[in-house]
């Protein structure tokens, strides 16, 4: 593991440590074993480098020169009063450089609160409200945010709202609409940085859309200075005209009015609008590759469409609305129309057949433009739900509590971020679309050996191994960020 200290310098520069001794405080300064800082680094760290689960914790503290390395970082920069202070925590000699297994479960346990499962109804989505601990670990995760636009700023946020499933076997997880035991946390994803801005874990049965103007209202919270312009891109779990009115008003909002792009219902009015659409009125649809325009297969056009349930006033909402149709290449045999049950609306137009979907948008930008940028929500958003649950330990939940899985989550989104934070500010650009994966093999999973003279501490690699410059450049570049406060 002779690469994941980078990740420590890194979590350093940050202030992590002091973050999450701000603001989570589930152990109290003073007190008794681990500290804050202590048990949620360690479980970052388990994340980052493969660990699935509590019990692996036992791996990484076999590892007897990484132990003295995170010793190491623990004491550093700490006055002697301090360090002191921190070895009387432990009433006996500590002999562990990790927390246990058992310690862990014992934290994550404060994490959670009957008196809100005592709330839950049968049958109904329920989202239980979250304790001070839990929302300090969003707190966290949005100074992390914050450092991160200090030292590469943009002005624009484009958030792509979306909920992935997680399966379990957990006897007290709720069915999805899937059809089995699950969670189904939704996340905000800020596609400028490549972070998770913010997110939200929740049961099976709590769809995507439930409670969405608050989830992003929670988001917005944690956006740092400097953004000018919001932009909110989402499928049809976001189609509700509430929320979209709220995203169009410019009031009550730390942000102003939110540009949006989502996906609307394709409803029999819809479909009505679609049909009178003129032949002459749709555009080929083309996506870019390499500099190039590719032809998509796809059309769209401008839909006169005004719901019934915003119609009804003059002063309703004027937003516009696009369709995008792709013909059929498969027709149905002869006498199986009506057993067929696609899993996408249809439209019968000018004797061909219709794949059909529609959008919603208050952004003047053309169609052309509009739809191929709100298409790449589907990229990046979704490529990060299967690195929380594939390549870090998002897929496996450690308990059959709400509250300690919630935690679980949001301490695996942390060492997302600071994944993405690394290669962001401190790596070359040709890391930038490594998976966490091929991190681990080149980067972290190296053998080292530990070499301390002098009062310092050396990790030796080979001198000729391909990650030597890479570490080299990582450590310089994280030293200047930790020395100079913007960039």
């Amino acid at each position: 593991m002779a690469g994941l200290p980078v990740y420590l310098d890194l979590a350093a520069a940050i202030g992590m440590s002091k973050s999450i001794r701000k603001h989570v405080r589930v152990r109290m300064e003073g007190g008794q074993g681990w500290t804050d800082s202590q048990v949620v680094l360690a479980l970052v760290l388990l994340n980052l480098a493969g660990g699935d689960h509590v019990e692996d914790l036992n791996l990484l503290e076999a590892d007897e020169g990484f132990g003295r390395v995170l010793r190491r970082v623990e004491h550093g920069g700490l006055m002697r009063k301090v360090r002191r202070c921190l070895e009387r925590r432990w009433r006996k000699e500590r002999r562990r450089t990790m927390p246990s297994p058992s310690a862990v479960f014992r934290y994550l346990a404060a994490f959670h609160d009957e008196g809100q499962e005592r709330l839950r109804v049968p049958g109904k989505a329920f989202i239980p409200a979250p304790n001070e601990a839990l929302r300090g670990l969003g707190a966290v995760n949005g100074e992390m945010a914050a450092f991160l636009q200090r030292h590469h700023p943009v002005e624009t946020a484009t958030l792509d709202a979306d909920a992935t499933v997680i399966g379990t076997t957990k006897a007290e997880a709720l069915w999805c609409y899937e059809g089995y035991p699950a969670y189904q946390p939704i996340n905000i994803w800020w596609a400028e940085q490549e972070v998770v801005l913010y997110t939200e874990f929740r049961d099976g049965n709590v769809p995507a859309g439930h409670e969405i103007r608050r989830v992003v209202g929670e988001a917005l919270v944690h956006l740092p200075e400097g953004i000018k312009t919001v932009r909110l891109r989402s499928d049809t779990a976001a189609y509700q005209h509430d929320f979209l009115r709220w995203c169009d008003d410019g009031a009550n909002k730390p942000v102003g009015r939110i540009e949006f792009t989502v996906g609307c219902d394709v409803t029999g009015e819809f479909k009505k609008a679609v049909a009178g659409v003129e032949g002459g009125d749709w555009h080929p649809l083309y996506r870019e590759v390499n500099g190039e325009k590719i032809g998509t297969g796809q059309e769209w056009a401008e839909v006169c469409f005004v719901p019934n349930a915003i119609g009804h006033s003059r002063s309703g909402p004027q937003w516009r609305y696009l369709a995008i149709r792709e013909v059929l290449k498969q027709r149905e045999l002869p006498g199986m129309e009506e057993q067929m049950s696609l899993p996408f609306p249809t439209l019968e137009m000018t004797g061909q057949r219709y794949k059909l979907f529609g959008m919603v948008t208050n952004m003047e930008w053309d169609g052309g433009d509009l739809i191929p940028w709100h298409y790449r929500r589907c990229g990046k958003s979704e490529e990060a739900h299967a690195i929380m649950k594939d390549d870090l330990a998002g897929g496996t939940m450690p308990s059959g509590k709400f509250g300690e899985n919630a935690a679980w989550w949001w301490i695996m989104m942390l060492a997302l971020n600071l994944n993405a934070i690394l290669k962001r500010l401190a790596l070359p650009q040709e890391w930038t679309p490594k998976r966490m994966k091929a991190v681990r093999l080149s980067l972290i999973r190296l053998p080292g050996k530990i070499l301390e003279r002098s009062r310092c501490m050396m990790i030796r690699l080979r001198q000729d191994h391909p990650a030597l410059p890479v570490l080299l450049q990582a450590r310089l570049a994280i030293a200047r960020l930790a020395f100079q406060p913007s960039g």
